[in-house]
């Protein structure tokens, strides 16, 4: 038997809560999405005024952060490298993206869920994604 460690909806709502206040002291609105270990999420928050197609994109980025186990800035670059780059409609989900923004929360060396933001620029995305994985990990002890 196999036991899942998952982020729960209180880790959510932290993350959720901190990259939010972030959005608002930096006068920028965007989405923000956490999904568990299996990718599925938990969480989402689309401040009043931020793109429409973000929030399918921030619980896309999330989904593939969790899923892949890395960070989809990642994910993006490697598929887009010019000898080994591949396509990434071939993962075999439409919600696989290669997208900056999505980034997987660790804890002991094991993906526990991810942490997505869009609507900013990719690196701005992630910037915003660590804040709230680094509340998680405080709170965490």
């Amino acid at each position: 038997m196999r036991q899942i460690v998952s982020l729960g909806h209180a880790e959510a709502l932290l993350a959720i809560e901190v990259v939010k206040d972030e959005l608002v002291r930096r006068q920028k609105l965007a989405v923000v999405a956490v999904a568990d270990a299996q990718g599925e999420l938990i969480a989402l928050l689309r401040l009043d005024g931020a793109p429409l197609p973000s929030t399918t994109i921030a619980a896309n980025k999330a989904f593939t952060a969790a899923r892949e186990r890395k960070a989809t800035l990642d994910i993006g670059q490697s598929s887009r490298h010019p000898e080994t780059g591949f396509d990434i409609a071939y993962f075999g989900d439409p919600r696989f993206l290669g997208w900056g923004g999505g980034v997987p929360v660790l804890v002991a060396g094991q993906v526990v869920g991810a942490v997505a933001v869009s609507g900013l620029t990719q690196e701005e995305d992630a910037e915003l994604a660590r804040l709230g994985i680094a509340a998680i990990a405080k709170s965490l002890g």
